[in-house]
């Protein structure tokens, strides 16, 4: 796969990337490991100074940024940053435990480089979540970005190291997947991190076990968004048209199967459509756009292509499913109903403005549809009934449940899921302590 710019709007190739030599990736694992021995003591206020410069330059360049972004691919988001900055020292203190010893405490400490593997989508936040808690920890980074978006990723180096990072604290790695293995296999990287999909994730996953090393996987999802009776009803219907078409629909944590109560069904499912169907697409430099590209030509046609199986498998399409004739990767918003257990759109991950809507007879038979999935990443549940919450919140089976808004990720909570939407955690304490070593301390 060639590392290059393509923008989705026009499908024109922007900028090509040569990819590093043996000689090139030797170096900058040199530079990683020289630059974790001194990284790694510093303290963290001196950490904390160069992250909130990190967020300043951000703020300061966000126009430039974004050109590169919307040229690419993704959103910016700064957040991250100021908040391990404040908070990283408080959530890998000393923890004191009370043992038969004179002293007994956990430390948290670096691992040393970690290699994260980053997805297109959201291609700077997706690097901060990991970058900012990383560093914050005293580990370093190297990332290998998708082949899509190296200039997001060359940038995202570049403001690091304006910001005061030491030569090697950060580096982009310019690599073909091929050559990711071999990385993971080297003694100096310590551990990884990969958000994508599961067959990538499940490489990644076997190549780390070879080798003994920690990893984090935040792979797809096919979340749910649940509506019963006594939700409010146009905030739950606004909200899932936002859910579903959110970043054109290329998100893990879309709400991309809807289950709504039979009591409001009909009325839900006719709003829904004619929404879905009033949105508006085109360029997404023009702010009125609602629904941009798709990042690539595979992406749009692996979607079309569950669309028409699952059409063909039984699904009944009420608008939508078809590609959009001209320059650029776009696709209608479309949403199906009646879509059949072992169609494509029910059991895979859709990466597209595409939403499948089930109707359910209470709070019950949605759990159970709900769960029945290979997924677990997010789900979103509308109800103002609180025996409703408190079943939602604990049967779900889903690492992240948020009742009454969409599911996002926020630097202050833990983001991640379970079954095969990954392990391990990102943002929040949870997510600072997955590249530390937890050791225990006994003093007698």
């Amino acid at each position: 796969m060639a590392i290059a710019s393509i923008n989705p709007a026009t499908g024109e190739k922007v900028k090509e990337f040569a990819p590093f030599d043996d000689a090139e990736i030797e170096k900058r694992l040199k530079h990683a490991e020289n630059a974790s021995r001194k990284y790694r003591r510093i303290a963290f206020s001196q950490r904390s100074e160069v992250m909130e410069a990190v967020a300043e330059l951000l703020l300061q360049e966000k126009n430039k940024l974004a050109e590169i972004i919307t040229l690419e691919m993704g959103k910016l988001f700064v957040r991250a940053c100021r908040f391990y900055a404040d908070n990283a020292e408080r959530f890998l203190e000393d923890e004191a435990a009370q043992t038969d010893a004179a002293r007994s405490y956990v430390r948290y400490q670096p691992l040393g480089p970690v290699l994260a593997i980053m997805p297109w989508n959201f291609p700077f936040w997706q690097v901060f979540r990991f970058a900012t808690p990383a560093l914050m920890a005293g580990n370093v980074g190297l990332l290998k970005h998708a082949s899509n978006v190296p200039q997001c990723a060359l940038a995202i180096e570049q403001i690091l190291c304006r910001a005061g990072f030491d030569e090697g604290v950060f580096q982009t790695l310019l690599i073909e997947p091929e050559e990711v293995e071999k990385i993971i296999g080297d003694s100096r990287v310590k551990a990884v991190t990969l958000t994508g999909s599961e067959k990538a994730g499940s490489a990644v996953a076997s190549a780390a076990a070879r080798e003994i090393k920690k990893s984090v996987l935040e792979l797809g999802g096919s979340d749910a968004f649940i509506v019963m009776p006594s939700a409010n009803f146009e905030s739950a219907l606004s909200t899932a048209i936002k859910a579903r078409t959110i970043n054109t629909g290329q998100s893990c944590i879309a709400a991309k199967r809807l289950f709504i109560a039979d009591e409001i069904y009909d009325e839900f499912l006719d709003q829904f459509v004619d929404r879905m169907r009033a949105l508006k697409v085109g360029d997404p430099k023009d702010p009125s756009t609602e629904i941009g590209p798709l990042a690539t030509e595979q992406i749009l046609q692996g979607v079309h292509d569950q669309v028409r199986k699952s059409i063909a498998a039984g699904a009944k399409l009420l608008t939508g499913g078809n590609r959009i004739h001209g320059p650029g990767f776009f696709y209608e918003p479309t949403v199906l109903v009646n879509v059949p257990r072992e169609s494509p759109v029910y059991r895979e991950e859709v990466f597209g403005p595409v939403a499948s809507i089930f109707r359910v007879r209470n709070a019950d038979d949605a759990i159970a549809m709900a769960n029945d999935t290979s997924f677990g990443l997010g789900a979103s549940a509308w109800t103002n009934n609180p025996e409703e919450q408190e079943l939602f919140t604990s049967d779900l089976e889903a690492g992240m449940v948020f009742i009454n808004a969409m599911v996002a990720s926020d630097p202050r909570l833990p983001f991640g899921g379970v079954k095969r939407s990954g392990f391990g955690r990102e943002l929040g304490a949870a997510g600072i302590r997955e590249f530390t070593n937890t050791k225990t301390i006994w003093i007698s």
